[in-house]
């Protein structure tokens, strides 16, 4: 049966707009590799303008003491409201961060590495517009497509106005690892979107097209287990790659040999983490070979290769001196893993559903 239209539209608004946020996480990590996160010391503008300068002279002299007072301005209005909603625990951090007093030099390259990470945000922002409105033919067809689409964008536009205070507090620790782990959500939701329109419009399982015994109906605890194991290790990476800024301004970006040496127990936390990680995933990925799915089996091979590379990745940064190189595909290459292994959690569960609508009509191969 052909697609209508529609479905091809936002298929492809969808997954484009997937790429996207995954190349975003791909440029933030190269953002916290440069030490690029204060490029811009100012939100949504850069230096007050829409187009950063390209050279210190287009300055005032005191473009430190200006965007500092800004800042600390913007951020005792946040702390106020904040203490007024009842978060008096997150607007004393807010406002005491020692670091909301820091202005860093003007770097042209930072600014400007900063500055396409903010373009790519804002392209972001337009592809899941246009997704929400091709998603409309959804909102009486599969309610759900529509619903996550436009859920994903709304947070979206938070994420980008967290994405203001990670600025205006100068990268404080726990607003970058929700800005990261809102990242995750956001993936989530759009891959189950983009996945589900697919479903075929009648929803009729046709004879013969289902294998008996293809899902394992015992195996979606453990796929979820992975899932949720493995958004928990990138959290905990985050709190790592905090731990590493800190370690790094403290040494003025020098000695970068003597650094893993001065991170604090989350580190090995981190690290002793990824044998349970890998451990559970070979144990999953043993249970999925072993059923007649080739979309699963094709789905955990990626998982696994997914897996080495991120752990070679791991190995690099902690016995070679964390070369900056690898640490933005360290974060991507997990965010993939996170998002492989979401989309098995979801093709599994329409292949259990799928084969007892099969099993009850008779439609069993």
């Amino acid at each position: 049966m052909t697609q209508p239209a529609f479905v091809s539209r936002f298929r492809f608004f969808g997954i484009l707009t997937v790429v996207a946020v995954y190349l975003l996480i791909l440029v933030g990590g190269i953002v916290r590799s440069t030490g690029s996160g204060m490029g811009c010391p100012d939100w949504p503008k850069c230096f007050g303008t829409w187009v950063p300068p390209t050279d210190i002279s287009q300055l005032p002299a005191n473009y430190k003491e200006i965007y500092t007072e800004q800042r600390v301005a913007k951020n005792q209005r946040i702390a106020t409201t904040l203490d007024g909603l009842g978060f008096e625990k997150v607007a004393a951090q807010i406002f005491a961060h020692p670091t909301q007093f820091i202005e860093t030099d003007f770097n042209v390259t930072k600014t400007w590495i900063e500055y396409v990470n903010r373009l790519l945000g804002a392209l972001i922002g337009v592809f899941i517009f246009l997704a929400v409105v091709l998603a409309l033919p959804y909102w009486r067809r599969d309610p759900p497509v529509f619903w996550l689409t436009f859920g994903a964008f709304l947070l979206t536009g938070f994420q980008g106005w967290l994405g203001s205070l990670v600025v205006s507090t100068n990268l404080l620790p726990e607003m970058v690892t929700v800005h990261m782990a809102l990242a995750l959500v956001i993936v989530a939701m759009l891959i189950y979107a983009v996945d589900r329109s697919q479903q075929s419009s009648t929803g009729q399982i046709r004879p013969g097209s289902v294998t008996e015994s293809v899902a394992d109906t015992g195996l979606m605890s453990w796929l979820w287990l992975v899932a949720v194991l493995t958004f928990v290790q990138i959290i905990i990476g985050t709190q790592v790659r905090e731990q590493v800024d800190l370690v790094a301004a403290a040494a003025d970006q020098q000695n970068r040999a003597g650094w893993v040496e001065q991170l604090g127990s989350v580190f090995y936390i981190h690290r002793s983490f990824s044998i349970a990680l890998l451990l559970v995933n070979l144990y999953v990925a043993r249970r999925l070979y072993a059923t007649r799915s080739e979309a699963l089996r094709s789905l955990t091979t990626s998982v696994l290769v997914l897996l080495g590379v991120e752990i070679l990745a791991g190995v690099l940064l902690s016995y070679f001196a964390l070369p900056a190189a690898i640490q933005p595909v360290h974060l991507m290459v997990a965010t993939l893993l996170f998002g492989v292994q979401f989309l098995l959690i979801i093709r599994h569960r329409r292949q259990i559903k799928t084969q007892v609508q099969a099993t009850s009509t008779g439609f069993v191969a």
